[in-house]
């Protein structure tokens, strides 16, 4: 299982359902990969179109296997609104290193419920340098007081 940074930029949403009635809701997005969990700003007022342009960092170990995204709508005074979801595979990006700007599809109750566009660039660890930079930590030659 690849190890590294996965970076996320999230541009835009269009044809959510508007969870506000009188006006236009403010949607924004949680991003999960497995404990790692990052919240995009809100798009006051954008409705079902909304636009952020934001980049994320997650660091990816052992047996991270999803990015999950959740869009909510701000609610002030109650609780937010749930507006969708989407699970995108990263084994592609693993593989690829780079998905360029690709519309998601959205779901609530297994419908469709829009699209959100994402792209997703993943930097593999360097495995030597970090086996070298683990054993060093521990100590190495450089603290030895061995004399001939």
């Amino acid at each position: 299982m690849p190890q590294g940074k996965l970076q996320v930029v999230l541009v835009s949403a269009k044809g959510l359902e508007n969870t506000d009635f009188l006006c236009n809701m403010d949607p924004y997005v949680l991003l999960t990969c497995r404990t790692q969990e990052q919240k995009s700003s809100v798009a006051s007022g954008k409705g079902s179109e909304p636009e952020w342009n934001e980049d994320f960092i997650f660091n990816i170990s052992e047996g991270a296997s999803e990015l999950a995204l959740k869009i909510m709508d701000s609610d002030t005074g109650s609780q937010d609104d749930f507006v969708g979801e989407v699970a995108i595979p990263l084994e592609p990006v693993f593989i690829e290193r780079n998905i360029p700007l690709t519309a998601y599809t959205v779901v609530k109750d297994g419908e469709y419920r829009g699209e959100i566009k994402l792209g997703l660039t993943f930097t593999p660890e360097d495995r030597e340098s970090r086996d070298f930079e683990v054993e060093e930590s521990f100590g190495g030659w450089k603290q030895s007081s061995y004399t001939d």
